[in-house]
C-alpha cells in the first residue's frame, strides 16, 4: 500500500534541527532556576525526552558542573550502569581527554557474585566500579539498587565518586533513591520522581563534555 503526505520537514541539516529545537525549547521553557551550566544540561535533557517536567525537575548539587568538567577534563572514567548508557556517551569527547566509559553489570565476575549472593547485578557492579573507577563520573540512569548501593559505599566511606548523575527510572524505589542521593553533600545530578532512564544519563554526560572541550 502506497501512503502519501503533503508534510515536508523543515530542514534536513542535522546541525539546524538541533538548534531549532534548542530554540524551541528554550521559549516554551520560560523562566527557569537554573544557572547557564545547568541549563545547558536541562536543554539537553528535554532535547533527548521532549519531556519538560522532567526537565524542570532536575536537581543539582552546587558543584555538579564544576566537579563534571573537571572529572572529565582530568581523564577520570566514566561507569555506566547499563550498556544503553555506555553507547549513548560521545567517547571522542571523552577519550579527548584520556578517559573512557565503562561498565560493568555484564562482567563474568559480577554476575557469579550476584548469583552467589542471591542480588542483583547492579549491586556488585557498582561494588567493583568503585574499585577500579575512583574519582569518577557514575551515571545510572536504569537501576535504582545501582545507585542505592553508591549511596550506601558513600556514607560508608567506601566510594568517593567525583559526580553522580543519578537519573534511574522506574517504579520501584527509582523515585526514593534520588531522594535519598539529594541528601548527600556530594556533587549529584538527579531528579524528582519516577522519570529518568538511560537518555537523561546520557544526555547529562554528552552535555558535560561539550563544556568541557569547549574550554579548550
Amino acid at each position: 500500500m502506497d501512503f502519501k503526505t503533503d508534510f515536508k520537514p523543515l530542514t534536513v541539516q542535522p546541525q539546524e534541527i538541533e538548534e531549532q529545537s534548542f530554540r524551541m525549547i528554550t521559549e516554551e521553557l520560560g523562566e527557569h532556576p537554573f544557572t547557564d551550566e545547568q541549563y545547558s544540561v536541562v536543554q539537553r535533557v528535554i532535547h533527548a525526552s521532549a519531556d519538560f517536567e522532567l526537565g524542570r525537575s532536575m536537581l543539582f548539587h552546587k558543584d555538579a558542573i564544576r566537579a563534571g568538567i573537571e572529572a572529565i577534563r582530568a581523564g577520570k572514567t566514566i561507569v555506566a550502569d547499563v550498556q544503553m548508557v555506555q553507547v549513548g556517551i560521545s567517547k571522542p569527547r571523552i577519550a579527548k581527554f584520556g578517559g573512557d566509559v565503562r561498565v560493568y553489570i555484564s562482567d563474568p565476575d559480577v554476575m557469579e557474585e550476584a548469583k552467589r549472593l542471591n542480588t542483583t547485578r547492579a549491586i556488585i557492579s557498582i561494588r567493583k566500579a568503585i574499585r577500579e573507577a575512583d574519582g569518577g563520573i557514575f551515571a545510572i540512569g536504569n537501576a535504582p539498587t545501582a545507585l542505592l548501593e553508591l549511596i550506601r559505599l558513600v556514607k560508608e566511606g567506601e566510594a568517593k565518586p567525583g559526580l553522580v548523575i543519578g537519573v534511574p527510572v522506574g517504579f520501584v524505589s527509582a523515585a526514593e533513591s534520588k531522594e535519598e542521593l539529594a541528601k548527600l553533600d556530594i556533587p549529584f545530578i538527579t531528579n524528582i520522581g519516577r522519570k529518568g532512564g538511560s537518555p537523561v544519563a546520557v544526555a547529562s554526560v554528552n552535555a558535560l563534555s561539550l563544556m568541557a572541550e569547549r574550554l579548550g
